[in-house]
């Protein structure tokens, strides 16, 4: 272990994991699914996607506790048409449910060539990216769509100034025959609400601009999401006035609004709607098995020649190479693999207070260690 010099204490991987799984047995998940969840969150922090990682850990347990999302559910079939096929989540763990609901369509996948999955009422599925990675080792190309029910509904539209959208991430991933999956995961949003938490619990600073007042006015403050929390609260209040602003201004407002849309009317999810108190994730999958297309052999050459081509571009100042979909996570991992998570004084005492109010003294310790942050 060792303290940089933001405060950030970096801990290993695996004693994460460990930890982690610990805190959810002990919240009442069996032992699969506390190191199923374990797994993915610890993976988004490995991928440098903390806004989907650990820093969760203690709204999880406080959802467990309310009822918002249920331990050792699976997935019911609602409709089943061949390849398409509509499933409700019983408000099971995203990390469950999620993976249920890809598998299943990547079994349809395979017998007809392309699957179409529609996902209503499940928990936070986490980080999108992992649903696409998923897939990909499987063979498949995938997009998938994702919205809230409502609890998630932080984004203004463009031209305006309230909230009516959630952050609505899409992710798309396609199988390479010999590397790491070429995978987009980006919400819609300039930022993911996640990111919104990390800045407020002392990591990553916000974009200027990124957030925007009722009154129009421009700001990065985090505060003006969550109001007067300090960032160690597992609750859902986000008192504060503001919104955060769609990516690429109308482009990105209404890429979120056709999320909503696809994710959300077409599952029976819903949409965003105010007041509603839970978070519920909805998600349309769409699998492609490359072989069905009859252009197998042809597809992997157009793709390296085309990688080759992107990156022959020339440089802009600044940057050293051109990164494709996928490649800052798979550098990312190799660093945080090596040399441990980073996680903030903030975090690391929300992850402590959860750990201490289960009776786990040990697993407080974790972050906590010989009584530092």
């Amino acid at each position: 272990m060792n303290v940089t010099q933001d405060d950030a204490l970096a801990i290993d991987a695996g004693r994460l994991r460990e930890a982690v799984a610990a805190i959810f047995a002990a919240a009442g998940c069996d032992e699969a699914e506390s190191a199923r969840i374990a797994r993915y969150l610890v993976e988004a922090n490995l991928t440098g996607h903390d806004s989907h990682g650990i820093i969760r850990v203690p709204r999880y347990v406080h959802w467990l506790d309310t009822g918002t999302v249920r331990a050792r559910r699976s997935i019911r079939i609602v409709m089943d048409a061949g390849a398409i096929a509509l499933l409700d989540g019983d408000h099971g763990f995203g990390q469950t449910i999620g993976e249920q609901a890809v598998m299943l369509g990547v079994e349809k996948a395979r017998e007809f060539g392309v699957s179409v999955v529609g996902l209503r009422n499940s928990g936070h599925l986490g980080r999108i990216g992992d649903w696409a990675e998923l897939a990909a080792a499987e063979g498949l190309i995938s997009i998938h769509f994702v919205n809230t029910s409502g609890l998630g509904m932080l984004v203004a539209p463009y031209g305006g100034t309230e909230r009516r959208m959630s952050t609505n991430p899409i992710g798309i991933g396609v199988p390479m025959p010999d590397g790491p999956p070429l995978v987009l995961d980006c919400a819609t949003s300039i930022v993911a609400e996640g990111k919104v938490l990390v800045a407020l619990n002392g990591g990553k600073p916000l974009p200027e601009g990124a957030l925007i007042e009722r009154d129009g006015t421009l700001t990065a403050d985090p505060g003006a999401i969550y109001g007067s929390l300090d960032g160690t609260q597992p609750h859902d209040q986000r008192t504060g006035s503001a919104a955060v602003r769609a990516m690429g201004e109308h482009k990105g407002s209404g890429i979120s609004f056709m999320c909503e849309l696809l994710a959300g009317a077409l599952t029976g999810g819903g949409c965003g709607k105010a007041g509603h108190k839970t978070l519920e994730n909805n998600m349309l999958s769409i699998m492609l098995a490359p072989e069905h297309f009859g252009t197998e052999t042809q597809l992997w050459p157009e793709i390296d020649r085309y990688i080759e081509f992107v990156r022959s571009a020339r440089k802009a100042p600044g940057h050293d190479r051109i990164r494709l979909p996928g490649e800052p996570e798979e550098e990312m991992r190799a660093e945080r693999r090596a040399n441990g998570v980073p996680l903030p004084r903030k975090v690391r005492s929300s992850l402590a207070l959860t750990a201490k109010s289960l009776g786990l003294a040990e697993v407080a310790a974790v972050f906590r260690p010989e009584g530092r942050g």
